[in-house]
């Protein structure tokens, strides 16, 4: 019998990695070629370029989305392990809204660093990071680790309205209801991984009101979370 989860039982992530055919490098070398990838392009920019400070900050990144992962990975497996109800498994990864809320997220931030910004101060934050001619595939990278992080942080904010929901709506028995909590302040820790970037956006009031108040949402919404889990 083959024990893998099925496709709708995964975030969207885990399905990505999981389908490509001829790959078969498991959770810790999918995050480690994660890693390994973007910090090389990273690095090699940065000395291409020299743009170390603005290295720094993409490192901070990097190191906030492979957390990222790290946890959605366990969310995934202890989620699936536990007896929670099918509803509540079929909210948490067959809706796939961890996407749509990570698109948002990252539209919002696209059009804040493009749009926004530039017209609030003379100085965006991007001429900060890459100057005021920035090389076309250093914002490309900068894109793309981006989106990396804002789908994480979509997952993180539906894992938390899920959890809450769970919590609120079913009774589990004593070890399902550990596991959930368990989950849920997985869910806490890796919005407190999130704190590293707020150096880098301290004078950016938006963006740190953005990542401040998403830390502590999703920081009160899940730890409320397990509180609330019942027997």
């Amino acid at each position: 019998m083959n024990d893998a989860p099925e496709y709708g039982e995964t975030w969207v992530y885990e399905s990505i990695v999981g389908a490509l055919p001829g790959v078969d490098i498991g959770e810790r070398g999918a995050i480690a070629l994660q890693i390994a990838v973007f910090e090389t392009a990273v690095l090699v920019l940065a000395w291409v370029y020299g743009l170390w400070a603005a290295a720094v900050a993409g490192t901070a990144a990097i190191v906030v989305a492979a957390v990222g992962s790290v946890v959605m990975l366990r969310m995934g497996e202890q989620t699936r392990a536990a007896a929670v109800p099918a509803p509540y498994r079929r909210l948490l990864f067959g809706s796939s809204i961890e996407v749509v809320l990570g698109i948002l997220a990252f539209v919002a931030l696209v059009t804040h660093l493009f749009v926004f910004d530039p017209r609030q101060t003379t100085t965006p934050l991007l001429t900060v990071l890459f100057g005021p001619d920035p090389p076309v595939v250093v914002v490309y990278l900068m894109l793309l680790v981006l989106w990396d992080l804002c789908y994480r942080i979509g997952t993180s904010w539906w894992a938390a309205v899920v959890g809450l929901w769970g919590a609120v709506r079913y009774r589990f028995d004593e070890p399902t209801a550990r596991t959930v909590r368990r989950v849920n302040l997985l869910n806490v820790g890796f919005g407190a991984a999130q704190v590293l970037v707020i150096p880098f956006v301290l004078d950016q009031p938006v963006l740190l009101f953005a990542v401040g108040g998403h830390v502590v949402a999703v920081t009160v919404v899940s730890a409320t979370a397990a509180a609330l889990v019942r027997t």
